[in-house]
């Protein structure tokens, strides 16, 4: 958001090439960065603090000094988990062998969904999405769920109707009806009627994607009404 200059070496010109207005600079965006202090040995500010500290006294000496030390330890690393047979196993990264590439391992490469996704965050390294809507996957284990419930339901009917024509006399079928019933509109059952064959809940993976919605809508509210209170 500052400004930018073209400088001519050959004839010493100097040309404005960017001057942001005071629009474009009202919008940009905030810069969120874990605090130096909680930062851990290998993160970059903290990794490259002499480096960084070298380059904004204009001391390019030191700065190359401070790097090649860097270097150095991860060459001398590398050197140590050859020798002793360690495998460098990254957190975040996985080695792609058909492009010789190292990739992200929770990339997300699905187009972005205005009508249903809120935001994109990162938590621990893992880049995740927030959105208004149970997911097309949630929707579709929800549905097979459901349809696994009704197929035992339906089978464990079944099963009930055999024992009570080939064991029971014909003079106890009401009684034996009567411990065997089963609702005749077990097809119509929707996504909600989970409670109506006597789950109380879908699983427990539902569940706990339930919560984590409950969660994140919650979240969303609060940060509606803080927007709401800047804008006052």
């Amino acid at each position: 958001d500052g400004e930018v200059h073209i400088n001519e070496l050959k004839n010493g010109n100097v040309e404005m090439f960017w001057n942001p207005t005071s629009e474009v600079r009202r919008q940009r965006l905030k810069r969120h960065i874990v605090l130096f202090e909680e930062q851990t040995d290998f993160e970059s500010e903290r990794l490259w603090q002499h480096v960084t500290s070298a380059i904004n006294k204009g001391d390019q000496h030191k700065a190359t000094q401070e790097k090649f030390v860097l270097e150095e330890e991860q060459r001398n690393a590398a050197r140590e988990r050859r020798e002793n047979g360690t495998e460098w196993k990254p957190l975040l990264f996985q080695h792609d062998a058909t492009t010789n590439e190292w990739r992200y391992k929770y990339e997300d490469l699905r187009p972005w969904d205005p009508l249903n996704d809120i935001a994109q965050f990162e938590k621990n390294g893992i880049l995740q999405t927030m959105e208004r809507h149970l997911s097309t996957r949630m929707s579709n284990h929800k549905t097979t769920c459901i349809n696994n419930q009704i197929t035992r339901h339906k089978r464990s009917a079944e099963d009930c109707r055999r024992r009570k024509t080939s064991d029971q006399p014909s003079n106890h079928s009401q009684n034996t009806e009567s411990s065997c019933s089963t609702p005749e509109s077990v097809q119509e059952l929707s996504d909600d009627d989970g409670k109506y064959l006597g789950f109380e809940s879908l699983c427990a993976q539902c569940g706990k994607e339930m919560n984590h919605l409950k969660e994140i809508h919650s979240a969303v509210l609060s940060l509606q009404r803080a927007q709401q209170d800047i804008h006052r």
